[in-house]
Formats: C-alpha cells, sequence, structure tokens
C-alpha cells in the first residue's frame, strides 16, 4: 500500500479519492462562472440589455440608490465580465491542479475564490464547494500529498 503521507507519493492514494470531487465540483463551478461571464462580455459588446437596463432605471418603483447602483454596475458590465472570465479560468484550472494533487496554493486559492459571492456566478453553489474543498485541502493526508 502507498504511502499518502509522503510528499509527492506516486498516485496519493486515499487523498486522490478525498480530493476528486470537490475539485471536479471546483472545475464546474469555476465553468459556469467562464459561460456566464462570456454571457455577460456578449450583452455588453451587443448592447441586448440596453432597453431593458432603460426601462429599469425609468422605473419610479425602484428607490434612487437602486438605480445609481444598478447604473453603475451597467457601465462597468465588460470589466466586470472579463474580471469574472478570469477568476472563473483560475476556479476550473484550481480545481483541475487539485485532481490532480498538483499545486496546492492554486487549490486553496480556487477554493477561496469559489467562496466570495461576488467573484461568480455560481455564489449558491460556490459557498458550499469551495469550503468543502477548503476542509479536505486542510486535512493532513490531503496537504502533504500534493506534489512540490
Amino acid at each position: 500500500m502507498e504511502n499518502v503521507n509522503m510528499p509527492g507519493a506516486a498516485g496519493g492514494g486515499n487523498a486522490r479519492e478525498q480530493v476528486n470531487v470537490p475539485a471536479i465540483l471546483l472545475m464546474v463551478v469555476g465553468g459556469l462562472t467562464i459561460l456566464s461571464a462570456l454571457w455577460g462580455l456578449v450583452q455588453a459588446v451587443t448592447g441586448s440589455n440596453a432597453s431593458q437596463m432603460a426601462e429599469v432605471l425609468n422605473n419610479p418603483d425602484i428607490p434612487e440608490q437602486f438605480k445609481s447602483y444598478i447604473g453603475t454596475a451597467s457601465k462597468i458590465g465588460p470589466f466586470g465580465s472579463l474580471f469574472q472570465l478570469v477568476l472563473g479560468g483560475l476556479t476550473a484550472f484550481g480545481g483541475l491542479k487539485m485532481k490532480n494533487l498538483e499545486s496546492y496554493p492554486l487549490a486553496i486559492a480556487a477554493s477561496i475564490i469559489a467562496i466570495i459571492p461576488c467573484f461568480g456566478s455560481c455564489c449558491c453553489t460556490g459557498i458550499p464547494v469551495g469550503i468543502w474543498a477548503l476542509i479536505v485541502l486542510n486535512k493532513p493526508e490531503v496537504k502533504s500529498s500534493f506534489r512540490p
């Protein structure tokens, strides 16, 4: 039987089994975030949501403070989508590295990014997935199984 307590142990044994599902879920969360960011970029470039935005900003039932926030958010839309695209890519790539027991710091970073609700489209799924990944990553037998 393999020794999973040795750094870079071949195969990783039990550690590989422990990281498998949360790593795959991190890749899914990252992929969904990427898709959402690409959709946001398409909308920003084509202006396809301009009429809906005008309708929201002209609605008298919406308080002025929210209209101000919505207007500002719509102006930074393409940059927000690019930022979301980068963070989604990091989350997916970190999940891949976690699954392969490579780059422990990147796996930790991907887990933390998934937890922060403002950085992705999947905050409802990203929070539990990121927390689960962090719990698994902080187990000594998993931590020691990552390749340097």
